[in-house]
């Protein structure tokens, strides 16, 4: 997750302006560096297990699981961690394992996008809570999106966001298991692979156990951009770099991984 303790406070689902349509990509950038050998290698061993499949849904999925198993969920403030530091170190963020996502899928030929979010920091309250004071008050999410077509291809071919690679939101949310709370050690990036992950209300959540409508912690939506390099320069990741060097080397070890 990112900081942004100096962004102002805005009412839910509110757009704000600056971001453009986002066309997405398959290119490197700075933290998706798709083309160094540990991204390659890892795109690699999810191929041999995927067994050449044609379904690139299928593979993201795949690969989902992989990084699920292999990369260790941590806490972090590191959002711009390049996805290769990210692999050599063996742990991650919730944030940082969706980029090991994004730069699989990107070097696999699947372009990717991310929609900005700015969340209540309330939503991060059970994962802290004897720390709650130091738990900024916004927090800028980045949710990737996918766009995959299936064997015959297509230019129309529409995004799926990260929620939507196991199913439909609808279908997600019908299943007897129970939403995300963010109260215990899964993380939302372990989540969105058996429940629906819907921040804009629109999904039919079963009325009891911890809900899949997780519209009501979204201060502001900040729209599409190419990737998550472009939405962090806008919005920033506001703790300055001396708080980030001090507290990394502490929070990138603890369990659990927050979002």
């Amino acid at each position: 997750m990112t900081s942004s303790l100096l962004m102002p406070r805005r009412p839910a689902r509110l757009r704000v302006s600056g971001a453009g349509a986002a066309a997405g990509s398959t290119a490197p950038t700075r933290i998706l560096d798709r083309r160094h050998p540990r991204v390659v290698a890892l795109l690699r061993r999810i191929e041999a297990e995927a067994g050449g499949a044609d379904d690139r849904a299928a593979f993201l999925r795949r690969a989902h699981r992989h990084i699920a198993e292999t990369v260790r969920p941590v806490y972090s403030v590191r959002d711009d961690l390049p996805v290769s530091g990210v692999l050599r170190r063996g742990r991650g963020s919730c944030s940082q394992r969706l980029a090991v996502l994004e730069a699989v899928a990107r070097a696999s030929g699947v372009p990717t996008r991310v929609r900005g979010l700015l969340v209540d920091g309330s939503f991060w309250y059970p994962r802290f809570p004897r720390l709650r004071l130091f738990v900024p008050d916004q927090v800028v999410l980045a949710w990737p999106e996918f766009r995959v077509a299936g064997p015959s291809g297509g230019h129309l071919t529409p995004w799926l966001s990260a929620s939507e690679l196991f199913g439909s939101l609808d279908e997600l949310s019908i299943r007897r298991e129970a939403g995300f709370s963010n109260a215990g050690a899964e993380t939302l990036f372990d989540a969105l692979s058996r429940t629906a992950i819907d921040w804009d209300g629109t999904t039919l959540c079963p009325a009891s156990g911890a809900g899949c409508d997780l519209s009501g912690h979204v201060l502001a939506d900040l729209g599409h951009f190419d990737s998550r390099d472009e939405l962090f320069a806008r919005h920033g990741q506001t703790l300055c770099a001396t708080a980030r060097l001090l507290a990394e080397p502490v929070l990138g070890r603890r369990g659990a991984g927050g979002g």
